[in-house]
Parts: structure tokens; C-alpha cells; sequence
């Protein structure tokens, strides 16, 4: 029986780096599998934009091996770049053109015949609900019709790997939905997507691994479901109308913790329906009163803030 071997669309052992006596990175490991979205969360400071940098040939690392799209990163840098597409944060679009300008532009870069340039851009324009403003200057666009533009001109070239740093950065609500379902989207082609961002419900939407970095290591990896386990914290807050309901509260629970208000617990539940319902039942059976309740289940803000420290130093925060 034949065994087909998938390459994985990103792969580092031991991946290092300094700036000066300031250690960034400081020996990772990371494979990622084609058609996936992995997401990398950390402080400022903790190595993210460095790691991203690395991996786009954009600086070279002081360490470690490193393929990228199947290519090694040092002896193939070419290969890499024509196999990767970059959205950064800030956007690379040119505000003086228009936004088929821009396209057209990026189709000349990648060296597409002309015929084969304008299908392309037309298609991008189509994909991405530009086609009204595409004779329109780039200045004119909101910021999540730039991002739209900005994330288009990445796929000219059909990369097999995007790398998304801080894609969502000062959109509405409304544009960062449209983004998210961009990015499904293309997952759903084979694209692999690297995601660095500081939202992290956007991490907890759209991410199938998260890995997590501290001061240059990476401190925990795993499905969101995964890390979310690994945290306690989840609760059941319940308030109370008044001294006397909170006191027979008290009496009849096993497990409980005095909340920041007067008249609030806290009990430990794991979110599930049977926590809940073995909790009410002991507030029917001693006759409690509760006025309000309220289910927290511990999230990616409490992984985060558990297993990260902040940055090393303002002068790493950049980095």
C-alpha cells in the first residue's frame, strides 16, 4: 500500500535570532500543513514580526533550518518569495493609482503576459467587490476597501503560502467579517494562511493551531479548543437582589468565591449543560433567589494572559 507523504507548507527547527545582546528568538519549532490557518499570538516584543520577517526572506536568521512552500529558505530565497504573498499591517497599496493601476501593476511585477495580467485582474476585482471603484484612486477607499485591494494584489501571483501580519488592524466590525470570510475561503482553495494578530477572538475564529510566544520561545501550541483546556477559570456568576439571597446561596453550595460585588459568588463550572443544570438545581432546592446569571468559559484572552508575560524591553517592543 502506497503512503502519500504531505509536505507541510512551513517548516523551522531550532529558528534563531539576536539583535545585538537581545535575544528574539530563541530556538522554534514549527511545522505547519498545507491548507491551514496557524496563528501566532504573543506580546509586543515577544518575536512575532521577527519571526514573520524570517520567514519571508526579509532578514536572515542567525540559526536553525527553515523551508518554506517545500523551498529552503537560505539556498532557494528566490523560490520562496515567488511561493509566498505578504499582507502586512500597514498597506502596500499606491494611493495615486487607481485600484486596477494597482493590480495591473502587480501582474507586470510577476511577469504575466498582458492577456493573462487583465483576466487575472479582472477576476481579483470580481472576487473582492471592486469592480465599481476600480477606476477609482486608492486614496478614495475606505479602510476595509484597502485592505480588500491590498490582500488582492497579494494573490496576483497565486502564492501557496500568505502571510497575514495584523490583517484586520483598524477595520469595522462589518469589514473584518468580509476579511475572515476572504481568508476561509482561501484555506478552502489549499492556500495556507500565517496569521499574526492582536484579536484574539479573530486567532480563535479562523486559526486551525495556535502557537503561542513568550520572550522568544514558544511557550504552548494547539487547536483553540486545545490551549482553552489547558486554562481553568471557567465560571458561573450569579448576583443576588439582596443579603438574605445570598446568604442562602452560601448555604447550599459546595464550591463558591465572593465576587468584587457585594452581593455576587463566583462557581466553578466548566460551561458544560450538566455543570449548569447540577448548579440550578441546587439553587431550586434551598429555595434560592438569584437575580442575575451569567456562564464565562475561559477564552483565548485568559490562555493569553496566562502563559505570556509582556515584552522583554521597550526597545524590543518593535520587534
Amino acid at each position: 500500500m502506497t503512503t502519500t507523504r504531505i509536505t507541510p507548507a512551513i517548516v523551522a527547527t531550532g529558528l534563531r535570532k539576536s539583535f545585538g545582546d537581545q535575544v528574539v528568538l530563541d530556538g522554534i519549532d514549527l511545522t505547519i500543513p498545507p491548507g491551514t490557518v496557524y496563528s501566532l499570538l504573543g506580546a509586543n516584543g515577544a518575536g512575532k514580526t521577527t519571526t514573520v520577517k524570517i520567514l519571508t526572506t526579509l532578514i536572515r536568521a542567525d540559526g536553525g533550518d527553515i523551508r518554506v512552500a517545500g523551498h529552503d529558505l537560505t539556498a532557494e530565497p528566490a523560490a520562496v518569495r515567488a511561493a509566498i504573498g505578504v499582507t502586512g499591517q500597514f498597506s502596500a497599496v499606491d494611493n495615486l493609482l487607481t485600484g486596477r493601476e494597482n493590480l495591473l501593476l502587480m501582474a507586470d511585477l510577476h511577469h504575466l503576459a498582458r492577456s493573462e495580467g487583465r483576466r487575472r485582474v479582472t477576476g481579483l476585482l470580481e472576487r473582492f467587490d471592486l469592480v465599481e471603484a476600480a477606476e477609482k484612486p486608492a486614496s478614495t477607499y475606505s479602510g476595509g476597501m484597502r485592505r480588500r485591494l491590498d490582500l488582492a494584489m497579494t494573490l496576483v501571483g497565486r502564492p501557496r503560502v500568505i502571510f497575514l501580519d495584523e490583517p484586520t488592524t483598524g477595520l469595522d466590525p462589518r469589514s473584518r467579517l468580509s476579511m475572515w470570510q476572504i481568508v476561509r475561503e482561501l484555506v478552502a482553495e489549499g492556500v495556507t494562511i500565517f496569521l499574526t494578530t492582536q484579536y484574539l477572538a479573530e486567532a480563535d475564529e479562523l486559526s486551525d493551531r495556535i502557537a503561542v510566544l513568550d520572550h522568544g520561545r514558544l511557550v504552548a501550541e494547539g487547536t483553540p479548543d486545545e490551549l482553552k483546556r489547558r486554562i481553568p477559570g471557567g465560571h458561573v456568576r450569579l448576583r443576588f437582589g439582596d443579603q438574605h439571597s445570598l446568604d442562602a446561596a452560601v448555604r447550599v453550595l459546595d464550591q463558591f468565591s465572593y465576587d468584587g460585588d457585594a452581593l455576587a459568588l463566583r462557581v466553578p463550572g466548566d460551561g458544560s449543560l450538566h455543570s449548569l443544570k447540577t448548579l440550578l438545581d441546587q439553587l431550586t432546592a434551598g429555595a434560592v433567589e438569584v437575580e442575575e446569571l451569567s456562564v464565562h468559559t475561559t477564552d483565548l484572552d485568559d490562555v493569553f494572559l496566562s502563559l505570556t508575560h509582556g515584552s522583554p524591553d521597550s526597545k524590543a517592543a518593535s520587534r
